[in-house]
């Protein structure tokens, strides 16, 4: 699922402070890859109610990157994680590598 960025939620945050919104972006950047290779390993690991935690992580980043259908599928990932169903997991890691692309280009 390609779905496009908006940066609208990140502009409230900063209240127009552009050093701020990069820092935020830096740290996003910084932090999402550790963040994926931390949601593989409790993947691999089918320690379930550890990935509804990393998802429930990645659900803020997603966020502030204003993806709202992202947000969604993220929400219902992590639901269905906690009744042990993996159902969204392909929809989601898809979310997390348009995350990973959109950074790229910011």
């Amino acid at each position: 699922m390609k779905e496009n960025h908006n940066l609208a939620y990140l502009k409230e945050l900063s209240d127009g402070d552009e050093v701020f919104e990069k820092k935020l972006l830096d740290i996003l950047k910084a932090e999402l890859p550790e963040e994926i290779e931390e949601y593989q390993n409790k993947i691999r690991s089918n320690s379930l109610s550890l990935v509804a935690e990393n998802v429930h992580k990645l659900k803020h980043k997603i966020s502030i990157l204003g993806l709202e259908k992202s947000y969604e599928i993220a929400s219902n990932y992590e639901k269905n994680l906690k009744l042990d169903n993996l159902d969204l997991q392909i929809e989601f890691e898809k979310v997390l590598n348009n995350m990973v692309e959109i950074l790229k280009k910011i």
